[in-house]
């Protein structure tokens, strides 16, 4: 038995993604993106690779990589219900260029004219203009002498509820407006690939749209042979839209030739999910009797192919612009965090880079397994605060060490150092437990908690001399989180005592549910940085 996962089930997995960050029921939850990999090269401690800005590793998903995520991880920023949005494919519009028109029935044996895509939502079948507007198309020029459209001539850029053509140059192209991105989700969101779609469709500007749309309301129907020897000549109007919906007509226009030369829909009815034309003498000339010879009609063509035929194209449950996620396809969501230094958020590390990205759910704070993180940004390094900090520096991803008691030795390796607050943080990953280090990775340790023969100095300085833990920096009833340069107040963001401070986040809490390898950003101070997750369900 063969069965699919359909496109619905991921535009409705992508509604709940997006849902989920306000909560569900008495779901809460807390999202954050996260840098991390300080040092990409780092073969020594399995961290990195010594081509990764060349020959950039694919993630692995496993549970061993998962720690050295977290064990290499630099900041995090919570993501809010307003960075995050549902996105479709972008398609921008260009004078010239063919477009597919929107069908119900695209599939493996109905592929669309122009991209041969097997459904709808891989198809080409909407624009982006300039304006930021965007459109459906209804109708690409398709007829019989142009059986895979027509290349689109004038670029829609009207807000009309009805669709209608865009200019005069008679491409043949009908257009539906849907929305216009608004400033602020061009500026947020907007990137090379896809658009945002509104929140909460069928409010604000997308009201009036959503309000137009009727269930099953006919707005195309297309020629697909003109048939012949059809007589007199003119145009018949009001031939019904046969089908399960109700009122729906049409005029078909007879040529001199006698061809079909047009079919306009006059009446769309509503509560089509099924539909044809019939254009002959004995066909019905309305819903409930009659034939079109009672209209003029008085002869077509004797053999069975010069009877004109018809396509009815049926719109999406509830009409166009009832619902903008099913009719464009919003199977994915985009992810945005801006990370970006400032006097009030050291949490962003300058001096050294990171070579990924990621999203973690529900981390929480450190020494709690239950309390979830909920500040706007974190730290997810230790810290130590050091004495005279203007008399030795340490080398960001260079080893540093501290005797902790005899025959135990804790180690990290250095993020940053800033010589001016005298704050070194520093990372563990869990590579560097060798034999030097019993094996053990140790956590750095003030001075009420060394063991006999422990050491307050640092070691592993790369200039001048080891410096030591400040020890009257914070107790555990008044930590210390900030400290002076000169006239000026530097708020460090984390709670040291006696010189330490642990990170923010409790390691290898919460769920990595997205990770990206990048080849190396370093850091400055004067650098910000937009990133910008697509997720696709």
């Amino acid at each position: 038995m063969s069965a699919i996962i359909s496109d619905q089930f991921r535009i409705l997995n992508a509604e709940t993604f997006v849902k989920s960050f306000t909560g569900i029921g008495t779901t809460t939850n807390a999202y954050y993106t996260f840098i991390g990999l300080p040092n990409s090269t780092d073969v020594a401690t399995g961290s990195g690779t010594t081509d990764w800005n060349t020959n950039t590793p694919a993630p692995k998903d496993m549970f061993r990589e998962q720690n050295d995520y977290f064990d290499t991880m630099i900041a995090l920023k919570k993501v809010t219900t307003q960075d995050v949005k549902r996105m479709v494919r972008k398609t921008t519009w260009t004078s010239g260029t063919k477009y597919d028109m929107y069908r119900h029935d695209y599939s493996s044996s109905n592929l669309s004219k122009v991209t041969s895509s097997t459904n709808l939502y891989d198809s080409n079948y909407y624009i982006v203009n300039q304006d930021f507007k965007v459109y459906i198309c209804l109708q690409n020029g398709i007829d019989p002498e142009h059986p895979t459209g027509q290349q689109s001539l004038d670029e829609p850029r009207f807000t009309d509820l009805e669709p209608r053509v865009a200019g005069s140059s008679g491409d043949g192209y009908i257009w539906k407006y849907l929305y216009t991105i608004t400033p602020s989700d061009i500026i947020k969101f907007d990137s090379l690939e896809f658009v945002p779609v509104p929140s909460d469709w069928g409010t604000g500007d997308s009201q009036d749209v959503r309000n137009n749309s009727i269930n099953g309301e006919v707005k195309i129907v297309t020629i697909t042979n003109r048939g012949s020897g059809y007589s007199p000549a003119g145009t018949y109007k009001n031939i019904p839209i046969l089908g399960d919906g109700v009122n729906g007509k049409v005029s078909v226009t007879v040529g001199s030739d006698g061809k079909v030369n047009s079919v306009d829909v006059t009446n769309g009815g509503l509560n089509y999910t099924r539909g044809s034309v019939q254009f002959y003498p004995s066909a019905p000339a309305n819903e409930s009797g009659g034939a079109l010879t009672s209209i003029g009609l008085n002869a077509v063509g004797s053999a069975s192919t010069s009877i004109a035929t018809f396509d009815v194209i049926i719109p999406p449950t509830g009409g166009h612009g009832a619902d903008i996620y099913k009719e464009l396809g919003a199977y994915r969501v985009l992810v945005y965090s801006r990370y970006e230094n400032s006097g009030s958020n050291p949490d962003f590390i300058v001096g050294n880079d990171f070579a990924r990205v990621g999203i973690i759910k529900n981390p929480t704070t450190y020494g709690s397994k239950t309390q979830l993180l909920s500040v706007s940004q974190a730290s997810a390094l230790g810290a130590i605060k050091l004495e005279t900090p203007t008399l030795g520096s340490y080398t960001a991803d260079s080893v540093i060490t501290q005797v902790i008691g005899i025959g135990s030795t804790a180690a990290g390796k250095v993020a940053s150092y800033d010589n001016t607050t005298g704050v070194l943080k520093y990372y563990q990953p869990v590579g560097l437990a060798g034999s030097s280090f019993n094996y053990k990775i140790w956590p750095f340790r003030r001075n009420s908690e060394l063991a006999t023969g422990g050491s307050l100095s640092i070691l592993g300085a790369s200039s001048g001399s080891n410096l030591t833990v400040q020890t009257t920096f914070g107790t555990a009833g008044n930590p210390g989180v900030t400290t002076t340069s000169g006239n000026r107040i530097i708020n460090l963001d984390q709670n040291f005592v006696e010189g330490i401070a642990n990170p923010e986040i409790e390691k290898y809490s919460g769920e990595i549910i997205y990770i990206d390898n990048r080849a190396a950003i370093p850091r400055s101070i004067t650098q910000k940085e937009d990133i910008k997750i697509v997720l696709e369900f």
